[in-house]
């Protein structure tokens, strides 16, 4: 009687539509953690070219 607020259905077929907006969360999520990556990685080119030479 504690989790009364909890609700799990019968009918498994209605955590279909849940399962795949998670899926598409999860998947937009990776998807954007490359593109980041990959820009963070052509601005640490970009950095290291212009900034090399007064390593010296």
């Amino acid at each position: 009687m504690m989790m009364e607020f909890l609700y799990f259905p019968e009918d498994k077929s209605l955590y279909i539509p849940a399962v795949i907006s998670l899926l598409v969360f999860v998947i937009g999520a990776v998807l954007a953690m490359y593109f980041i990556k990959k820009a963070s990685q052509k601005e640490e080119e970009k950095w290291k070219k212009k900034y090399d030479d007064l390593k010296d």
